[in-house]
């Protein structure tokens, strides 16, 4: 075995894949084959399921000169390497499903529950903040207390999928906040103070304030969400389900094939288990690099989002992009270039994340 764990065939296997011009069709189509369309919600989860670069692959060179110098007992000088410093950066994106009921967004998170090498599923309703972050139980055999992880801790570098987002508690949802920026669940209960590694995606799902969408309301006037949380997903979907006779009979038929005693699913080009080895191989060898082009295409697609953002501002009706729009874009990007086995992310990944 070499890199990840994974046999040298299996890795010329996926380099090869990798070379394929179509990679990233491949890859949607490979993505949840048996939920009808919805291409750009795969689209966005597969960017979730690669992820940006982590931070700890992410040495922080700023104000650390190139060396140091020592001086010993005798008065004698010496130089060291520089010390390296931490430098917090999120890699992991997160995304949030809206939509009217019956337009597949608790099969998708089933989906990506199983896909993900590390993930839980669990639905908002019958979640709390300590089923979410981590409990003080009292252990039956040595009568000590101990702190027992939650849902948010047990999907460490992997993915938490919340469904029924809505449903959830204003105590609960606060838990979140942390999570979502920080990586970090922090526990100060019955005397145990401790910060609980919590370095995961967070793919949610939730149904509009009137159940279904409202298209006499603004986008914010339908999600009904704390604008604080809402600016830490870095992908929103809105899916809806509008009356088409065309789109209707062609989504009946899907519906109706997978009843056959042979469903009529067509078959993807990448097998699941490729698709899950490919994933878990980018996430633990590629680490891409920004590009001087993507680079300007990022500063300058961001400028456009602001400039959008406040010329069209009335009230609460608009959602202004912000420095965390900037950071989801660099780690969208950074995701497209890991689907082709990329160290460097190109302008195409910039405009395809824009």
């Amino acid at each position: 075995t070499d890199d990840g764990g994974f046999s040298e065939e299996r890795i010329r296997e996926m380099k090869a894949l990798s070379r394929m011009p179509d990679v990233y069709e491949r890859l949607v189509e490979a993505l949840a084959p048996s939920i009808w369309e919805l291409e750009d919600v795969k689209k966005g989860v597969l960017c979730m399921l690669f992820g940006g670069r982590n931070n700890d692959t992410v040495p922080a060179t700023l104000n650390t000169p190139t060396t140091t110098t020592i001086t010993d007992d005798e008065g004698e000088l010496t130089t060291a390497p520089p010390v390296k410093r931490a430098f917090h950066k999120r890699g992991d994106i997160n995304i949030l499903l809206c939509g009217d009921p019956g337009t597949s967004k608790s099969q998708l998170l089933s989906y990506v529950h199983k896909l993900s090498p590390r993930g839980v599923y669990t639905s908002g309703k019958g979640s709390s903040a300590v089923g979410l972050t981590a409990s003080v139980v009292r252990d039956p055999e040595t009568r000590e207390l101990v702190l027992e992880s939650g849902a948010l801790v047990l999907s460490d570098k992997g993915i938490c999928c919340i469904d029924e987002f809505d449903k959830m508690s204003e105590g609960t949802r606060a838990i979140l906040h942390e999570a979502m920026e920080q990586h970090t669940v922090s526990v100060a209960k019955a005397g145990i103070l401790a910060s609980l590694h919590a370095r995961t995606s967070i793919l949610a799902s939730a149904n509009p304030i009137d159940s279904r969408y409202n298209p006499r309301k603004t986008v914010v006037e339908n999600i009904q969400l704390p604008p604080t949380l809402l600016s830490r997903f870095d992908l929103i979907y809105l899916i809806l389900d509008h009356p088409n006779i065309e789109r209707d009979r062609r989504l009946a038929n899907h519906l109706v094939g997978l009843y056959y005693e042979t469903p009529t699913v067509v078959t993807p080009r990448i097998p699941q288990i490729l698709l899950k080895d490919y994933i878990a191989y980018a996430r633990d060898t590629i680490v891409p690099e920004l590009s001087d082009l993507a680079t300007q295409t990022l500063i300058s697609g961001y400028l456009e989002m602001r400039r959008l953002g406040h010329s069209q501002r009335s009230g609460t009706g608009t959602i202004s992009a912000t420095p965390r729009q900037l950071e989801s874009l660099i780690r969208l990007s950074e995701g497209l270039a890991k689907m082709r086995l990329s160290t460097e992310v190109t302008r195409n990944d910039v405009h395809e994340a824009l």
